[in-house]
């Protein structure tokens, strides 16, 4: 049997923390901006740092598995 939580959780975070995609964090006007798909170093940095944590919390922390 496979783990295919890290994987899920990985894809997941992935589509969903992408800058601007949903929201930015920090926006180009506002400190956070909703679905302007328009990036910047500063926010690709900080969504980089966001999914790290997350990933740990959910695979390291937490120890999500689920089996298939």
């Amino acid at each position: 049997m496979k783990d295919w939580a890290s994987t899920i959780i990985a894809v997941a975070l992935f589509a969903f923390l992408s800058p601007g995609l949903i929201f930015q964090l920090p926006g180009k006007h506002q400190p956070v901006d909703f679905m302007n798909m328009k990036t910047s170093f500063v926010s690709v940095f900080v969504h980089a740092v966001i999914f790290a944590v997350l990933l740990i919390l959910f695979l390291v922390l937490l120890n999500v598995h689920l089996y298939a």
